[in-house]
C-alpha cells in the first residue's frame, strides 16, 4: 500500500486504502495482518487504522483480535447472494427514481464519471475502478436524497470487499465492469424509469451471479440451489 499524504479525512482515507488492498488481495482473507505493519506502510499513527478497522469491524470485513491484529473475513456464496438480494430490493426502484427526476447535470456527473471508469479499466487500474463504479451508483442513488439509503447501500458494498468478492480480470474484464453501466446512464439520461429499473436490475444480478459461482468455485463447493433463487428473477 502506498503511504497517504493529502486528505479530507485521515481515517477515511485509511479506511478507502485497506478496503482497495482487500479487493485486490493484498491483505488476504484468513491471515493474521497487524495495524501496527498498515500504519507504517501508510506513514499514518495507528490511531485512524484502529478507527478505520473498527469501521470495516462493523460492516463485517474485518475481524479485529485483540492485542493481535485482525483478519479479513471470507465469504460464502449464500451470503454474496444475499447481499446481492437487498441491493436488488434497494437499487432498482432508486434508479426509476433517479430517472424520472435525472437532470443534465446529473446526466453529465454520471458521464464523466464513467469515461473515467473506461479509462481506468483500459488502464488495468483495478482499484480506480472500483472507486468510480461505487461513485456511479452513489451519483443514482443521491438523486433520491435519501442519505440513509445511501448509507444503508455502501455499508452492503463494504461487504462484498473481501477477497473473491470481486470479478475484475476474474470472472469479466474491467473493461466489460464499464460497459455494463452503459445502458444505466442512457436510460438516465433519457429519463426512463422502466429501463433505468431493468438496466441496474441486469447489472446487479449479474454481478452477483457471476461472484456467487466465483466464490463457490474458489472454495470447492457447487453453488448452492437457495443462492440461485435470492439472486433469480423474482429474488
Amino acid at each position: 500500500m502506498q503511504p497517504i499524504v493529502a486528505r479530507d479525512s485521515l481515517t477515511e482515507r485509511v479506511g478507502e486504502a485497506l478496503r482497495d488492498a482487500i479487493n485486490s488481495g493484498a491483505l488476504r482473507a484468513g491471515e493474521l495482518h497487524s495495524a501496527n505493519e498498515i500504519a507504517g506502510q501508510l506513514g499514518v499513527s495507528r490511531t485512524p487504522v484502529r478507527e478505520a478497522l473498527l469501521v470495516l469491524a462493523d460492516a463485517g470485513m474485518v475481524r479485529l483480535e485483540r492485542n493481535r491484529g485482525f483478519r479479513v473475513m471470507q465469504r460464502s456464496p449464500e451470503h454474496i447472494a444475499e447481499v446481492f438480494q437487498l441491493r436488488l430490493l434497494l437499487e432498482v426502484p432508486a434508479a426509476r427514481q433517479a430517472a424520472s427526476r435525472a437532470t443534465p447535470q446529473l446526466a453529465a456527473r454520471l458521464r464523466a464519471q464513467l469515461d473515467a471508469m473506461h479509462a481506468a479499466a483500459a488502464a488495468g487500474d483495478e482499484p480506480s475502478v472500483a472507486r468510480l463504479d461505487r461513485g456511479f451508483h452513489e451519483l443514482v442513488l443521491n438523486a433520491g436524497q435519501n442519505r440513509t439509503l445511501v448509507l444503508v447501500v455502501a455499508g452492503l458494498r463494504d461487504r462484498l470487499l473481501a477477497t473473491g468478492a470481486s470479478t475484475a480480470d476474474r470472472s469479466r474484464s474491467l473493461a466489460d465492469i464499464a460497459r455494463e453501466h452503459e445502458p444505466i446512464l442512457a436510460a438516465v439520461s433519457a429519463r426512463d424509469p422502466d429501463a433505468a429499473a431493468a438496466a441496474v436490475a441486469y447489472h446487479l444480478r449479474h454481478t452477483g451471479t457471476l461472484l456467487t459461482a466465483q466464490v463457490a468455485a474458489e472454495n470447492s463447493v457447487p453453488v448452492p440451489e437457495r443462492a440461485l433463487a435470492l439472486l433469480g428473477p423474482d429474488g
